[in-house]
């Protein structure tokens, strides 16, 4: 598949997360949009998976660790065919498989149950561990916001996977630079980002979190990476597609008007 047609799919995605999310009336958009390259590249390009077998034994596991992202992993899951695209219209129901963040209870392909930040990448070690253990090739993918990476426990993870060797494991940060009360380097700054990730003893790829080909080289090289486990930090935009949402941290937990949609929706088909 040429990127041409990963940049078509990303448009539709965003376009089905912000349709969604301003139909419950509620939801986070900006993160979602910013990470919508990344799901789009892993579940086209990378993953290993079947979505007519979701529990596939062999299969390679996804953890969404920033789970206010769910819009854009349901938008994924459905457009892959994990279950019918007119569940997206149920985002946030009462009683719906798609619930604010991911439920492993609830929806098919949705690995792990999260939305408490800084857990993600502790049951990501944990899952390629055990992997290793089992004598599995599969791999694990973990997705990590920026901010969240104020949580310590995100720390005592990469401790635990690089101890271990686990180049199994893949942590993507999706670098957009806000989190809920602004920009991430006024509320706790993270720099020198790629430095401490590499004082853990991780392999550390730096690369655009908007380019699918850039996205497809890093994901080769973690591949690639023995020993260690692989850190891609993933430059992005909030609101990535869409003129008025980008850069803007008020849209991290905001719905679009229908106005406002309408715009958006304009914009995306005609990029």
């Amino acid at each position: 598949m040429a990127t041409d047609e990963l940049r078509r799919i990303s448009r539709k995605v965003r376009a089905d997360v912000l349709r969604a999310t301003t139909e419950a009336g509620s939801g986070h958009p900006g993160g979602s949009l910013s990470a919508t390259d990344i799901l789009v590249t892993l579940y086209w390009r990378v993953l290993r998976h079947d979505p007519e077998n979701p529990g596939w034994p062999e299969r390679d596991r996804f953890i969404l660790s920033k789970g206010h992202a769910a819009p854009a992993l349901y938008a994924v899951l459905a457009e892959r065919g994990y279950f019918p695209k007119e569940q997206l219209h149920h985002l946030r129901e009462h009683g719906s498989m798609l619930q604010g963040h991911p439920d492993a209870t609830r929806t098919p392909g949705v690995e792990v149950s999260s939305g408490s930040l800084g857990n993600g990448l502790s049951i990501a070690s944990g899952i390629a561990s055990a992997l290793k253990l089992d004598g599995r090739d599969s791999r694990v993918y973990c997705l990590l916001g920026d901010g969240e990476c104020d949580e310590g426990l995100v720390w005592e993870a990469a401790m635990f996977a690089a101890h271990r060797g686990l180049d199994n494991l893949t942590a993507i940060v999706d670098r957009n630079g806000l989190q809920i009360d602004g920009p991430t380097e006024k509320v706790v700054s993270l720099e020198p980002f790629a430095d401490k990730w590499r004082a853990f003893n991780w392999n550390v790829v730096c690369v655009s979190g908007h380019d699918h080909a850039k996205l497809l080289s890093a994901f080769e090289e973690a591949r690639k990476a023995k020993g260690k486990p692989t850190a891609i930090i993933a430059d992005t935009v909030k609101g990535k597609g869409v003129s008025f949402m980008e850069g803007v941290v008020g849209f991290h937990g905001k719905a679009c008007t229908p106005a406002e949609l309408d715009t958006a929706c304009k914009e995306l088909e005609g990029d």
